[in-house]
């Protein structure tokens, strides 16, 4: 009977720390969630700033008449077999 009352105490500490266990990752999946969903709010309130119509890339450009005075560079033939010999 002693070993019944002990295999009974030691199976339901294994199911209750299983149950802690899962109980944890659901936590933490809810955790995740609710941190997710406060970026989206976020987003939502900022959206404006993420659109590209706002981006004045024009002082970013290249002046194409600057673009003939560089030369270009010849390309140098590299053999693999003559690094090697």
């Amino acid at each position: 009977m002693k070993y019944i009352l002990i295999l009974f105490m030691l199976f339901s500490t294994l199911l209750t720390a299983a149950e802690k266990q899962v109980a944890k990752e659901e936590n933490k999946v809810q955790k995740a969630l609710q941190e997710a969903i406060e970026q989206e709010k976020k987003f939502a309130k900022e959206q404006k700033f993420y659109q590209s119509h706002e981006y004045d890339l024009k002082s970013h450009e290249v002046d194409s008449s600057s673009l003939g005075n560089i030369t270009v560079p010849e390309p140098i033939d590299f053999d693999m077999d003559k690094a090697y010999q």
